[in-house]
């Protein structure tokens, strides 16, 4: 049952992305694209996830996802407040 939970968790962040990127286009409105790409990075994340505990179990890849959390985290942080200084 795990294996369809960590597929159904990196195709919603896919689908977030995909959607907020699609948004950014249209709008132009920039806190849509650092949305975008924070759900980029958690999409990697939760593939990432799917690597480590399906594929490759004897690995552990936990400091790998947290990095790569961080990164998307702080990238929306910066987007939000990039945007708040530049108003």
């Amino acid at each position: 049952m795990a294996p369809l939970f960590y597929a159904l968790c990196t195709l919603t962040a896919l689908f977030c992305a995909w959607l907020l990127l699609r948004a950014y286009r249209r709008s132009g409105y920039k806190l849509l694209l650092w949305g975008g790409l924070c759900f980029l990075g958690l999409t990697l994340n939760n593939a990432l996830l799917v690597i480590d505990k399906l594929m490759l179990p004897d690995v552990n890849l936990f400091t790998w996802r947290l990095v790569l959390a961080f990164i998307a985290i702080m990238v929306l942080l910066y987007g939000i407040i990039w945007d708040a200084e530049s108003r």
